[in-house]
């Protein structure tokens, strides 16, 4: 009798833990993610300007750009298409660089137009030596980064002392279009959100 009674304490906490633990992936299963993390896709501007400032995401090997430069690449390109844009700054790894301008260029972008920053491990890093190559060019200009990784780009970005409006690409809520996508794309923005902590600790935003 008190083995039954000692197991049910034991059990009930942890059959009440999984029992959240299945809610929550079947609630982020079934709900799109933009609920949690349109803020940080905000704010973005229609406005045009003369330089664009795309950057890298991941890559797949040599030559191969990942799921997250693809469509920031893609959006660098409608907005070139757009009108007004004359140079276009790819700011990222040598490797993803590299297989960046060669999908832009492509698309029908001039290589004459492009400049790479092709130094950068990270956001800060992108700001920086972004930053430093723009040291002669007047502002402000246009930046295009995945939806939910706008918020931190931009304010290291101005933080780096460049002037910049976002266009933010549709890379996690389309994805998150797909429930089979959402809890990566949950994670994803999780993920993000810790980086933001971390950069206001270090101030860098």
């Amino acid at each position: 009798m008190e083995n039954s009674i000692l197991s049910d304490s034991v059990g009930n906490p942890l059959k009440h833990l999984f029992a959240g633990i299945g809610m929550c992936v079947c609630a982020i299963a079934i709900v799109p993610p933009a609920w949690y993390g349109q803020w940080l896709a905000h704010p973005w501007t229609e406005a045009r300007f003369p330089t664009l400032i795309v950057l890298g995401g991941d890559s797949i090997r040599e030559g191969m750009m990942g799921e997250s430069s693809y469509w920031r690449a893609v959006h660098a390109v409608e907005v070139w298409r757009e009108g007004g844009v004359k140079q276009v700054i790819v700011s990222a790894d040598a490797q993803t660089a590299a297989s960046m301008r060669a999908w832009l260029i492509g698309q029908g972008i001039p290589a004459d137009a492009i400049r790479l920053e092709n130094r950068s491990q990270s956001t800060r890093e992108n700001a920086l030596f972004t930053a430093e190559l723009l040291r002669d060019l007047p502002g402000p200009y246009l930046l295009v980064t995945s939806d939910i990784h706008v918020w931190r780009a931009q304010r290291a970005f101005r933080k780096a002392g460049l002037n910049v409006f976002p266009r933010p690409a549709p890379d996690a809520f389309k994805r998150g279009n797909d429930w089979r996508n959402r809890w990566r794309v949950f994670l994803d923005i999780g993920g993000e959100c810790v980086k933001i902590v971390y950069y206001a600790s270090k101030r860098w935003i």
